[in-house]
């Protein structure tokens, strides 16, 4: 069944791993997609597989962490495809690793900006567009760490993600009377290029209770779901997708 059928999304980081899995599974179920990140190359590879298999696709290659480039996609989803009805704001980066007080100022910082202060660039040129077709969904990809655990050496990265449950209140309150819903998706471990080496990921997959890391296909799938009309009373609200990493702690 196509759930999105006539639908316009956008996806950040959708040139590798979660994202791309995103736009790939919300073009098959119908949705036209907008593609941004960093890589154009990779995302034109993603958008010239969609294409293949049938659906719709346009690049917006920029940096998220200006204002400009959301500005950039927003427009590409008015002209090409007639508006827009749901975002996954879903780039972001590790950071700097390392024990807080030995991180620099400059470490902390890009590390809030690429992960916090992108999604909020994000939504504040996503939901006026969005408001023009009665609402929509927004669903920014946060993370067990910092929410139900901290991690060594991770304090800039889990408050960068904890800071997006904020976001999604705020988002909530403001505009939920108005037809926008705001979620986060809350991905336990997933098999990507950022997850590393085998021993790093054989680590990570003890920490769930499931015992294995995600494929980048199962978090695509919940975030269709939070995207889709079957969420259609769920907003305000955190989604674990992490193989019961937050129950076991």
């Amino acid at each position: 069944m196509a759930l999105l059928d006539g639908k316009v999304a956008v996806v950040t980081g959708a040139s590798s791993g979660i994202g791309r899995a995103i736009a790939s599974m919300f073009a098959a179920h119908g949705a036209a997609v907008i593609l941004t990140a960093r890589r154009e190359a990779l995302l034109n590879d993603v958008a010239d597989v969609i294409r293949q298999n049938g659906g719709r696709a346009e690049v917006v290659a920029g940096d998220v962490g200006r204002p400009e480039t959301h500005e950039q996609v927003i427009e590409a989803a008015m002209s090409k495809f007639g508006g827009l009805d749901m975002a996954i704001n879903n780039a972001g980066i590790v950071g700097a690793l390392k024990p807080l007080a030995e991180m620099t100022p400059e470490e902390w910082q890009v590390t809030l900006e690429t992960n916090l202060t992108a999604a909020f660039l994000g939504a504040r040129s996503q939901i006026p567009a969005m408001l023009t077709r009665g609402g929509g969904s927004i669903v920014f990809t946060s993370s067990f760490v910092g929410t139900s655990a901290g991690l060594p050496g991770m304090a800039a990265y889990g408050a960068s993600k904890a800071g997006l449950m904020g976001l999604v209140k705020g988002i909530t309150a403001d505009y939920a009377t108005q037809g926008i819903r705001a979620n986060a998706l809350l991905p336990g471990g997933t098999d990507t290029e950022i997850a590393g080496d085998q021993s790093t990921k054989d680590w990570a997959a003890g920490l769930h209770a499931m015992k294995r890391l995600a494929r980048p296909e199962e978090i695509a799938s919940s975030a269709l779901f939070l995207a889709s009309p079957m969420s259609s009373f769920v907003t305000g609200s955190a989604l674990y997708a992490d193989g019961g990493n937050a129950a076991v702690k």
